[in-house]
């Protein structure tokens, strides 16, 4: 697939450092309930950690008690949806559309009232404060 924002991945490896990176571009995976944005309450927009692009705002965020930042909603066409059947599962991760960086997958057994559950890194956004 073709993104608006290209790049090798020794510029993605250099630009967003080890960590990030594997979680970003190689669809890692952090711990749960070590990551910055888990219980980030505060107003504002959670951006793509690779490229900045917009993707959730703080009033569709919930704790959902699973380890992750989760969300119910994303902003209208910020995410690419793909299906994922590794580690003997069958999911659908969830991608930068700008830029095609893993961000984490999005599940259908959200409480709210989309019955959605996006479960995303906090390495894969930064949160840009209201």
């Amino acid at each position: 697939m073709k993104y608006q924002i290209e790049k090798s991945e020794d510029e993605w490896k250099s630009e967003l450092g080890e960590e990030r990176y594997r979680i970003l571009r190689k669809k890692g995976t952090e711990y749960p309930h070590t990551g910055k944005y888990n219980l980030n309450f505060e107003k504002g927009t959670y951006c793509c950690g690779a490229c900045g692009e917009p993707l959730f705002e703080s009033n569709t965020k919930f704790d959902a008690h699973c380890g992750w930042p989760s969300y119910d909603e994303s902003i209208a066409e910020k995410v690419e949806y793909i299906s994922d059947v590794t580690h003997g599962m069958k999911r659908t991760e969830i991608l930068c559309a700008n830029c095609g960086s893993h961000l984490g997958h999005v599940f259908d057994d959200g409480p709210t009232k989309t019955g959605q559950r996006y479960c995303v890194n906090s390495l894969s956004v930064d949160f840009k404060e209201e």
